[in-house]
Parts: C-alpha cells; structure tokens; sequence
C-alpha cells in the first residue's frame, strides 16, 4: 500500500524527463557538435544575430569577416548560433 503512493511522482518525474529534459539535451549535443564543427570559410550566424564569414579559429575564440568593409572581430565559440548553408542563400 505504501508504494501506491509513490507511482504517481515516479511517473510524472519519468514524463517530464522524457519532454523536456531529454529533448534538450540532444539539441545541445548537435550545438556542441555544429560549433566544433567550424572550418575557416563557414558563413554564420550569431546568436546575435550579426552575419559573418569565418577567418580563424583557436580553442575557443573565432575570427569574423563581417560586412561589406571586411570589419574583422573575435567572438567566443558559444555565440555562434547557426551555420549558414550556401544552399540557402
């Protein structure tokens, strides 16, 4: 009688972890996968939204070719938000 009690949270602890908690985890996976990924010539997104082509790259610092003036700057691995296909384009 005592364990009736307890399948209700198991299973409701067992859902959640199923549509939420999961999901997000292999999203973050293909991120980490997708910024490790980089090569010199990607054309990218930030999660800033600024549009840029990839110059460098070193551990965890990125080099950007951004605008028409070729304004070069650094960013952090972590604020690359997508990689644009030239497909898309």
């Amino acid at each position: 009688m005592q364990y009736t009690s307890l399948i209700f949270p198991i299973l409701l602890l067992a859902v959640f972890y199923f549509l939420v908690i999961r999901p997000q985890q292999k999203k973050n996976k293909q991120i980490n996968e997708m910024r490790n990924s980089l090569k010199v010539g990607d054309e990218i997104t930030t999660i800033g939204g600024i549009y840029g082509k990839v110059l460098k790259i070193k551990e965890d610092v990125v080099t950007v070719e951004v605008g028409a003036d070729k304004f070069k700057m650094n960013i952090t691995k972590w604020a690359i938000g997508t990689v644009v296909n030239n497909d898309d384009k």
